[in-house]
């Protein structure tokens, strides 16, 4: 069936419009029999678990069509804002973090999917319970992102390291291996430089990191667990082993350039990745041989990471309420998780048999450390749900920004952080 996408949010609301001016009861269908779902999500052409999700969904229910509302990712949480805010209808909306599902459910856009949340699974079901506000769910998880470890094998291999070395990898660890690796592969003949490591501008590689290994509270207001990671991280970019943040920054470098084209030998990032790497392998984009590991811990023993849910709510403006539960329902369960499973990208229902289904995938490493990297023992929600979360994420970031530049010291940068959260968010 060929798809159109919806490219602009005028266009979207044209379309609504004109549906509208039909003046159909909720889940009527359209004609010929069917009924039409609009689902809101960003980058369906390089996001394969979209596809995945809405082919399954409607072989499985041939009397519902799902279209694709198209936004591009960096625009999505705020476009989406504006959407709601203008009583928008698109039935499905696709939750990208738990910050901007605070912010909705909160203000009463989203219908409550408590019933639909009973019949999970509650024990498979990973990311559940970030949804959950006053005992009420207002979206259900789909998608399970964690923070793992991503390697180029042939830049350790030409370096002269094994990879088991990074089976059991501690911060100290990493960072010196970073150093070493720096040093072994940058070239002295004006090529392009190789990096031992690469770490993004997002602020939770240094903060959700140091909260989920050392339990600290990321909404609390004190913050002095956020600084044996930031001390090796600066002194990481000030060694030269990683590009330094305000290049990344000003350039907007991606984690996928570095990466992929061999210019850093190690990165942590999250699960999510793979995917885009599998399909990239398979396009010919690129031919990068890497690897996963665990995320490098604080000490060596139980492997502890962070990670984030990715899910789908129903908008209380829905014309057709009860098409878009069905949907939501079914992208969380084990008929929507092996869909994305197969599309290589981690769902949130998780059983042997969809961890077998995602290993069977061509190109997913299958070493035992890999396979240690997709069963960590604790993940860790990457940012807590609450009606404060917005705030001290804002927060958060600008401190973040201005220490990563050597704008202020990282003592005078941790302590703004206590004092604003505490003064402007309470």
């Amino acid at each position: 069936m060929k798809r159109r996408l919806v490219a602009t949010i005028a266009a979207t609301a044209a379309a609504l419009a004109l549906t509208a001016c039909g003046g159909g009861s909720s889940d009527q269908p359209a004609a010929g029999g069917k009924t039409t779902l609009k689902l809101a999500l960003w980058n369906y052409a390089t996001t394969p678990e979209f596809k995945a999700l809405i082919d399954g969904f409607e072989k499985a229910n041939p009397d519902i069509d799902v279209e694709p509302v198209d936004i591009l990712s960096d625009d999505y949480n705020e476009k989406l804002t504006t959407m709601l805010a203008g009583g928008d209808s698109t039935d499905v909306l696709t939750m990208k973090n738990v910050i901007g599902y605070a912010q909705y459910a909160n203000r009463g856009q989203l219908l409550a999917l408590t019933d639909e949340a009973g019949k999970l699974d509650a024990a498979k079901q990973s990311g559940l319970d970030a949804y959950k506000i006053e005992d009420k769910y207002f979206a259900l998880p789909y998608r399970q992102d964690f923070w793992v470890l991503y390697y180029n094998k042939g830049l350790l291999k030409q370096a002269g390291v094994p990879e088991t070395k990074l089976e059991n990898l501690t911060w100290p660890d990493y960072a010196t291996l970073a150093k070493t690796l720096t040093a072994s592969l940058s070239r002295g003949d004006g090529g392009t430089k190789v990096y031992g490591a690469y770490q993004h501008i997002w602020r939770s590689v240094v903060q959700a990191t140091a909260a989920a290994q050392s339990g600290g509270d990321l909404l609390g207001g004190d913050y002095g667990f956020f600084k044996d990671q930031y001390a090796m991280t600066l002194d990481l970019q000030q060694s030269g082993a990683l590009l330094p943040w305000a290049t990344a920054s000003s350039q907007k470098v991606t984690y996928n350039s570095m990466f992929s084209t061999g210019k850093a030998a190690l990165m942590p990032m999250g699960t999510w990745y793979a995917a885009q790497l599998l399909a990239d392998t398979k396009s010919g984009k690129t031919k990068v041989d890497w690897g996963v590991a665990p995320l490098p811990q604080r000490e060596t023993g139980k492997v502890t990471t962070f990670g984030s849910p990715t899910a789908f709510a129903v908008n209380k403006n829905s014309k057709h309420a009860d098409a878009a539960k069905k949907f939501v329902t079914w992208a969380a369960g084990e008929e929507g998780a092996t869909a994305i499973a197969k599309a290589g990208v981690t769902p949130s229902l998780q059983s042997q048999a969809i961890l077998d289904t995602y290993f069977a995938l061509p190109g997913v490493p299958q070493d035992a450390i890999a396979k240690k990297a997709f069963k960590p023992d604790q993940v860790v929600l990457e940012m807590p749900v609450t009606d404060k979360t917005a705030d001290v994420d804002t927060i958060l970031t600008e401190e973040h920004e201005l220490i990563m530049t050597g704008e202020k010291s990282l003592d005078d940068g941790l302590a703004e952080m206590a004092k604003r959260v505490k003064n402007e968010v309470g």
